[in-house]
């Protein structure tokens, strides 16, 4: 199982780096999204109590109905009569699969979105482009903030769309990243701290912040390994990081988002509730350009050093058990 699952995953990093996302109606992410839109309205509900037991459901749901569906694929692969043609149809789906629950060529794409409009100075084209990635408002922002926002979502979507659903594939399998898949889209869907979601949204918005902590901080140390590689300043990203990592609301964002300011010597700043890094926020697309290289770089060094690792060792655990 160690080749095939490692093969599973250089699939989908090529698939990824090589045609991006499929569109949005054969995207499986884009189906979960939908379900748990039709879901929330169902648990919402006036008792705080029912509610919350309202938005466990809709994860709960959602998770089982995707695992399901992988079991049985499964299955269905398994039943094919030939072993080598079985193996080869089982590696390629599941590339395919865990492809489409990473966003490397896809976040690179909103951003030259955003850098693409303020080319032209379309200030308010690129808040409108910069508001697919981010929650904060976008309305009022001037162009060094826009420019904050596209980085700080660049260092977020590093776990969010490429580390840690490689971690729970390492640990769980295709139904790890799925899972995770699952749980990250409510939180970004439902988990806002507003009147209309705080209930609903507490169960995914609390199991996204478990399901990252490791993840958030071992991105942030592969970050700086990426700045050392590229020539970027690694002493910086990692003092950055291990001084403002905890500034943010988040108790997981700010440390890929510390350890990329740090590493591009910059500061990045999400207005009345954090400043990351030293300097004044003087921010050029060239910031952007070395911010997705390094995420491009990240991507692949985290294959190598953490998903790679944990395969092989729960692979070998696993057949000294079974011995």
């Amino acid at each position: 199982m160690i080749l095939e699952s490692i093969l599973i995953v250089g699939i989908a990093i090529f698939f990824d780096f090589t045609f991006g996302d499929p569109k949005n109606r054969y995207h499986p992410t884009a189906w979960i999204g939908g379900l748990i839109a039709k879901l929330t309205p169902i648990a919402q509900n006036k008792n705080q109590i029912i509610e919350k037991l309202g938005g466990i459901l809709v994860v709960t749901i959602t998770s089982s109905i995707v695992i399901l569906l992988l079991l049985t694929l499964s299955i269905g692969i398994s039943l094919i009569p030939i072993d080598f043609v079985s193996l080869i149809v089982f590696v390629i789906v599941g590339g395919l699969l865990l492809k489409t629950t990473i966003a490397i060529r896809g976040m690179e794409k909103h951003a030259k979105a955003v850098l693409e409009s303020l080319d032209q100075d379309n200030l308010e084209l690129a808040r409108t482009n910069l508001s697919m990635i981010v929650k904060r408002n976008t309305k009022n922002l001037d162009k060094n903030h826009v420019i904050s926002g596209v980085l700080e979502s660049i260092s977020e979507n590093t776990v969010d769309g490429i580390t840690g659903p490689l971690f729970y594939f390492a640990l769980f399998g295709l139904p790890g990243a799925f899972v995770y898949r699952v749980i990250n889209t409510a939180d970004s869907m439902i988990g806002y701290k507003t009147d209309i979601f705080k209930n609903v949204g507490w169960f995914g918005a609390t199991c996204d912040t478990i399901l990252n902590y490791i993840p958030s901080r071992l991105t942030g140390l592969v970050i700086i390994i990426s700045a050392a590689i590229l020539q970027n300043n690694w002493k910086e990203s990692y003092k950055i990081m291990i001084r403002d990592g905890r500034k943010t609301e988040s108790p997981n964002a700010g440390y890929p988002m510390a350890a990329l300011a740090g590493a591009l010597e910059t500061k990045f700043e999400k207005i009345n509730h954090y400043k990351l890094g030293n300097g004044e926020i003087i921010l050029t697309k060239e910031h952007v350009n070395s911010a997705l290289t390094m995420m491009k770089l990240t991507s692949i060094l985290f294959f190598g050093i953490v998903t790679i690792p944990i395969i092989t060792v729960l692979s070998l655990v696993g057949w000294w058990i079974h011995a």
